[in-house]
């Protein structure tokens, strides 16, 4: 059974952090690309953040310098550290996990971060 269980959500100021992770299991996590993604009121989801089973990285323009996205492939996780966040941070944070030569691919439930004052 695939379970993916998001933490580090929650309301926090501008200029504030926060540490989203996500654990993974019933999958052989270490092959599979894992990704942020968020989604905000009225909008698209939209990816933010995604590390390759290698650990190649890549980000959205609007968090480049200010997120960092990582995995540990011991402990099946991967984290987004978000710093500087703004009200347009503000969106469900959905962890995604990839695997394109098997069309393999699961999301989380979603957790809830918003930035306001």
């Amino acid at each position: 059974q695939v379970q993916f269980v998001e933490s580090g959500g929650g309301l926090v100021q501008p200029g504030g952090s926060l540490r989203l992770s996500c654990a993974a299991s019933g999958i052989i996590f270490s092959i599979y690309a894992m990704g942020w993604y968020r989604q905000a009121p009225g909008k698209q989801r939209e990816l933010v953040a995604s590390i390759t089973s290698s650990g190649s990285t890549n980000y959205a323009d609007s968090v480049k310098g200010r997120f960092t996205i990582s995995r540990d492939n011991a402990k099946n996780t991967v984290s987004l550290e978000m710093n500087s966040l703004n009200p347009e941070d503000t969106a469900v944070y959905y962890c995604n996990a990839a695997y394109i030569a098997m069309r393999s691919e699961y999301w989380g439930q979603g957790t809830q971060v918003t930035v306001s004052s």
